[in-house]
């Protein structure tokens, strides 16, 4: 028992001690002094909102009204009424467009052509995700960009500035934003000698006179044969990035059939060498060089 009370403080001993009034009124001045200034900040910010909670305290009796549109409350009895039909085909409309309008933008530049090439050259290095398919799009939308910028320079002088400035109504420059475009498209299209991919959709189309000019052919024809035109450069492209390699391929499993090594995949062969002709010959360099070569160049 001894040693136990001799182990313990003195304060358990005689009880609690009592603190000086002086220390007491130190650490009230101090807290008044540390938090009273955040205290009063925050109870000056919630007093013009006291009236306000006052008032719809007094009144949370009545129901709270929230201004919803007639158009979400009505029903489908409302919108497919005779007086809510146009208005909601034009809501539908203009969805749909707005959420087609980026990747129809896409397939009337050199994205198609660029984002194939690049996918072609991944497969053919064997890298499987490398580089990954985000790298591989924002490289190709960088080049469309450069490649691009003429047009929509264009477009942006012969439609915007004149449309914002009044100059002429929506039609004309609807018709001068077209216009650029449809000159790109036609110029990569003779460019690749892929013209009969135009009438393969103007055989399909009842027209009074057959086109002269890509300027005369419609805009529903010309962007899916621009489209079939990207596509098979960019295979035609992709087939001569990929021949190198595959050589390369043909000779490492000759090799090592030869050897007797039938139990080793040769692509754990093969992947190191075709890295190292790509990055000798600067093979980056030599793709985007080739791509940029291929466009016709837009006056």
């Amino acid at each position: 028992m001894d040693r136990i009370m001799a182990r313990m403080p003195n304060s358990d001993i005689n009880g609690p001690r009592h603190e000086p009034r002086g220390n007491r009124s130190g650490r009230v001045r101090s807290f008044l002094r540390h938090r009273f200034p955040i205290w009063g900040c925050l109870l000056a910010l919630l007093m013009p909102s006291l009236p306000a909670t006052a008032q719809s305290s007094s009144g949370s009796n009545r129901p709270l009204l929230l201004s919803v549109p007639e158009a979400v409350t009505a029903g489908p009895e409302r919108w497919t009424s005779p007086e809510g039909l146009s208005s909601t085909l034009q809501v539908m409309l203009l969805l749909t467009v707005l959420s087609l309008a980026p990747a129809v933008i896409l397939m009337t530049t050199s994205f198609i052509r660029v984002v194939v090439v690049l996918g072609l050259l991944r497969q053919a290095l064997g890298t499987q995700s490398l580089p990954p398919s985000q790298v591989i799009t924002g490289l190709a939308l960088f080049i469309t960009l450069f490649v691009m910028t003429p047009v929509w320079k264009q477009v942006y002088d012969d439609a915007i500035v004149p449309y914002q400035s009044r100059q002429i109504p929506l039609e004309e420059a609807w018709e001068n934003g077209k216009r650029p475009i449809r000159q790109f498209m036609g110029l990569q299209i003779e460019r690749c000698g892929n013209s009969e991919d135009v009438w393969l959709f103007l055989r399909h189309m009842q027209l009074e006179q057959e086109p002269q000019t890509y300027a005369d052919v419609p805009i529903q024809a010309l962007i899916p044969a621009f489209m079939l035109s990207e596509l098979k450069t960019a295979f035609l492209i992709g087939f001569q990035i990929y021949l190198p390699f595959l050589i390369i391929d043909m000779v490492v499993s000759s090799v090592m059939v030869s050897m007797g090594m039938l139990m080793m995949p040769p692509v754990l062969v093969s992947l190191p060498f075709k890295l190292l002709l790509f990055v000798l010959l600067d093979g980056w360099h030599l793709v985007v060089g080739m791509l940029m070569e291929s466009f016709a160049p837009f006056a």
